[in-house]
């Protein structure tokens, strides 16, 4: 026996459309392992929904090996990105998009002497706020990190790690990378 599908429920008037432009006044850009992050649209906006999050990648920048309780999905605008998923690599090129199944070990680098760009969708949001609460908020969308000694380093460090859990993230021991 067949169910008939639910109704839509009503337009929610309280959310608003939301226009995002990576290089617009205002626009939030965070310095975080080596790359610049740019909120586009965030949880807050979604309704918890999901974020997207423009991300510039220079030479040798990328995120250490982790996993998190959330989909996630890339695509590679320009240049190229090197994936590790579940220990196997994987180069994206520009147009190519790599979806990484909740809970999965990876990580990713730009491999290449240029720097690379890619979305990065996260379902639900949370990974924005993480960003946010971890990085170092930077002037634009291609700023170079702030220049940081070892204790604001560790400092860092301890922070992501103490606030992992709660963004349903776990860092993972380093592979080689």
């Amino acid at each position: 026996m067949t169910q008939e599908p639910a109704p839509l429920p009503p337009d929610d008037p309280t959310r608003e459309l939301v226009v995002a432009d990576p290089a617009a006044p205002g626009a939030t850009h965070i310095a975080l392992a080596g790359d610049t992050y740019t909120m586009l649209v965030t949880g807050a906006q979604t309704d918890g929904r999901y974020c997207l999050i423009d991300m510039h990648v220079p030479a040798g920048g990328g995120p250490p090996l982790h996993r998190h309780d959330f989909e996630e999905m890339f695509t590679v605008l320009d240049g190229e990105i090197e994936f590790v998923f579940r220990g196997t690599t994987t180069t994206a090129h520009a147009g190519t998009t790599v979806n990484i199944p909740a809970n999965a070990p990876h990580h990713f680098r730009n491999r290449s002497a240029a720097p690379a760009r890619m979305l990065c969708m996260c379902t639900p949001a949370g990974q924005d706020e993480y960003f946010e609460r971890c990085g170092d908020k930077v002037g634009s969308r291609t700023a170079p990190p702030p220049r940081l000694g070892r204790d604001d380093l560790d400092e860092r460090r301890r922070r992501a790690l103490d606030l992992a859990p709660r963004y349903a993230t776990e860092m993972l021991p380093d592979d080689g990378m």
